[in-house]
């Protein structure tokens, strides 16, 4: 079948992305889906820094390859031995496949799993598939999903059944920003009521997070990015307390509203400063939490006896350290409740021929979450 894609041919690319135009729109030919695989026509797709990543090289990926991972959508057609979808069905799409038998799976992790893992970084489907062609040769998938395209082939492992009545620019955000920005709150920080969060880098997932944290019951919800306009849209969502990490004095201002340092600090910018500046706020005996993807390159440097001597924990997150087919249900009936309106995450609305311009916004800070119809 032929469908248009996104496609990425080199990485990195300079800015302005409308001047370079890194993502092509090109016809495709997309392979009828195999065992345990879904046809799924895309109905909304989000742009999100780990796109971005790739196409600043930061996170390199073998090229060619269709991006997209954010993103709901309808099945068309289910390959053999799929028997729990059927045509018309909606799903949204999940970036970490999750084989159910590897051990990390077996321990209730699917974030960690390996095959999946294995297949994210080697461009194909989770059971080594390549289901998308140009002129006769393979182009790779983006963590198992390519979603900046009409239609994709995407492994049944990758995605999660929702029900009919949801907006499908809404479901697409549940995919990756709810389940990374709230999950790093609630399942990773294991956040209780009461306690106090800092959020530091306020995209879409931060913003997810700041949500997730006024859901949790988190008395104080300290909101930290360069931006003021960032800053300004986090308290609307919930925050308390806001401030620059530039501020010479925003470690100790921190550290007063939250009489000593936050509970537990989520850096989700995907830097180093980020980083080092979260684990600085953070109290005697509370927990840091990164689940920004920053260059591999990069290197945390800390005091090495801080962990010992006040019983500091660093962790990483990963999608959340979230169970899809269990969170997101979860999330949906927070955000039908009205206690996570992730729907004022959505700042803008395009096309696949506006995409190129969209990643702009979203690299220099303007846009929170800009979803696209193919």
């Amino acid at each position: 079948m032929k469908t248009r894609a996104a496609v990425l041919n080199t990485s990195p690319v300079e800015r302005p992305y409308a001047e370079t135009r890194p993502l092509r729109i090109e016809e495709v030919e997309l392979v009828e889906p195999g065992h345990e695989e879904v046809q799924v026509r895309i109905r909304a797709a989000g742009l999100c820094h780990s796109d971005l990543s790739v196409i600043n090289g930061d996170r390199p990926r073998p090229l060619p390859m269709a991006l997209g991972h954010e993103a709901a959508g309808e099945v068309e057609a289910v390959g053999p031995g799929v028997t729990d979808l059927e045509p018309g069905d909606h799903v949204v799409m999940i970036f970490m496949p999750s084989c159910g038998h590897c051990m990390p799976c077996a321990e209730g992790r699917p974030a960690l799993c390996e095959p999946g893992a294995a297949a994210n970084g080697a461009g194909t489907l989770l059971g080594g598939a390549m289901r998308i062609q140009r002129n006769g040769e393979p182009v790779y998938h983006h963590v198992g999903v390519s979603a900046f395209a009409e239609r994709a082939v995407i492994s049944r492992h990758s995605m999660v059944k929702i029900d009919r009545e949801l907006p499908f620019e809404h479901a697409a955000l549940f995919g990756c920003a709810v389940l990374t920005g709230v999950g790093a709150v609630v399942n990773t920080a294991a956040v209780k009521a009461g306690q106090s969060v800092a959020v530091i880098g306020l995209g879409g997932v931060g913003l997810a997070a700041v949500l997730g944290a006024q859901a949790a019951g988190a008395s104080r919800i300290v909101a930290v990015d360069l931006l003021q306009e960032k800053r300004d849209f986090a308290r609307q969502l919930g925050a308390t307390h806001a401030i620059d990490p530039r501020d010479e004095e925003a470690v100790a201002k921190v550290k007063e509203w939250t009489n000593g340092g936050v509970d537990a600090a989520v850096e989700l910018a995907g830097s180093v400063p980020a980083l080092d500046f979260a684990y600085r706020i953070t109290r005697r005996g509370g927990t840091t939490v990164t689940g920004g993807l920053a260059n591999p390159e990069k290197k945390l440097e800390i005091q090495q006896v801080s962990l010992v001597a006040e019983e500091r924990t660093l962790k990483g997150s990963y999608i959340g350290s979230c169970i899809p087919s269990r969170d997101i249900p979860r999330y949906i009936e927070l955000f039908r409740a009205g206690r996570l309106p992730v729907d004022r995450l959505l700042t803008g609305r395009g096309t696949l021929e506006d995409i190129n311009e969209a990643f702009d916004s979203l690299a220099d800070g303007t846009a929170v979450r800009h979803v696209i119809t193919p």
